[in-house]
C-alpha cells in the first residue's frame, strides 16, 4: 500500500458508485480514475468493484479497502483541521460546537463575529455527543455543567446559564398555572427522555413531578423547545429564551439549582493562535447576549 492516490481514487469510486463522479470530486480526467482502479486491482491480485451499466460497486475486497480509506481519510482530514487553526490570520474555517440549546443566542452572534472577519467560514456544530477538541473536530467548544476535565484541554469560564419553566400561552389558556407542587398532578411536563440526564432541571423535574404528569419526552432539545412552544405542556428554558417570547409564559421563574454554569474549551495546540483568540475575546466580551435574562 504504497500510492495513496489509487487507494483515495477507489474510496471516492465506492463512495460515488461513478468513474465519472470521482473524477469530478478528484479534479481528474475519468481515464486516470480506471487506470488508478487497474493498477490498484492488479497490485493486490483481486477485484475491488463490479462494473456494471449504472456504475460501480465495491466488491467485499472493496468494501474492506473502503473502511481502511475511510478512517485514514478522517485522519487526514483531523490533521488538516489542526493546521487550518495555526495561521496569524482570522480566516479559513472557524468550527465551534454547543448543545443545542444555546443555539438561539450563539447564532446570531457567530454572525456577527463572521461579518467582522468576511474572511471566515462558520461551522456551528450542534450535539449532544462531546467533539472531540483534539482531533480537530472543533476550534471552541461551550459546555455546560461541571468544569470539563479532559487533559490537553484549556478551560475557562464563560457565563452562567439562569433556567426557568415556561408554557405556551395557548397551554396556560387550557391549564392554567400549577400553585405549587400539589397542583402537578393536573398538568402536564415535558421532559427529557434520559431520566439520568445531568442537566439540573431534568434532575429536578424527575425527583419532584409525579411521572404520570410527564406526558412528553424526547432525547433532542430542539424537539423538547418545539413541544413547549406548540403546547404540549410545562418545560424548562433558558430564561433568555422564555422571557424574551411574547408567547411563552413564565411559570417558575429562574432558580438557582436549576442553573448551569457555561465553559469555553479549546485545545492546548490552537488555543493561542490568531483566529481562536479572536473568537474567545469576542464570545466572553458578549456573555451578557447569550445569556441574557431580562426582569
Amino acid at each position: 500500500m504504497d500510492n495513496w492516490d489509487e487507494i483515495r481514487t477507489a474510496y471516492q469510486v465506492a463512495q460515488l458508485g461513478t468513474v465519472s463522479g470521482a473524477a469530478e470530486v478528484l479534479g481528474v480526467h475519468h481515464a486516470t480514475v480506471i487506470r488508478h482502479i487497474d493498477a490498484l486491482e492488479g497490485r493486490l491480485g483481486v477485484k475491488l468493484f463490479q462494473r456494471h451499466a449504472r456504475g460501480y460497486t465495491a466488491t467485499e475486497a472493496g468494501e474492506d479497502l473502503l473502511r481502511v480509506a475511510r478512517a485514514t481519510d478522517d485522519q487526514f482530514s483531523q490533521l488538516a483541521g489542526r493546521i487550518k487553526g495555526r495561521g496569524s490570520d482570522v480566516s479559513g474555517e472557524l468550527v465551534i460546537t454547543s448543545l443545542d440549546f444555546l443555539a438561539p443566542q450563539l447564532a446570531p452572534l457567530l454572525t456577527e463575529f463572521q461579518r467582522q472577519n468576511p474572511e471566515l467560514v462558520v461551522r456551528y456544530l450542534i450535539g449532544d455527543r462531546l467533539f472531540r477538541l483534539e482531533y480537530g473536530e472543533a476550534h471552541v467548544a461551550i459546555r455546560a455543567g461541571a468544569a470539563p476535565d479532559q487533559p490537553d484541554n484549556v478551560v475557562q469560564p464563560y457565563a452562567q446559564l439562569a433556567v426557568g419553566a415556561y408554557a405556551s400561552r395557548d397551554y396556560v389558556a387550557q391549564y392554567g398555572i400549577p400553585q405549587g407542587p400539589e397542583d402537578y398532578h393536573k398538568h402536564r411536563f415535558i421532559a427529557a427522555d434520559n431520566r439520568d440526564s445531568r442537566a439540573p432541571y431534568h434532575k429536578w423535574l424527575w425527583a419532584t413531578v409525579p411521572e404520570e404528569s410527564v406526558t412528553w419526552r424526547s432525547t433532542s432539545g430542539a424537539a423538547l423547545e418545539a413541544a413547549l412552544r406548540a403546547g404540549a405542556g410545562i418545560g424548562g428554558l433558558p430564561a433568555a429564551m422564555g422571557r424574551n417570547d411574547p408567547q411563552l409564559v413564565e411559570i417558575h421563574a429562574p432558580r438557582p439549582d436549576w442553573g448551569s454554569a457555561l465553559w469555553l474549551v479549546t485545545h492546548v495546540d490552537l488555543h493561542r493562535t490568531s483566529k481562536v483568540q479572536a473568537v474567545l475575546r469576542f464570545l466572553k466580551e458578549h456573555a451578557e447576549e447569550a445569556v441574557a435574562c431580562p426582569e
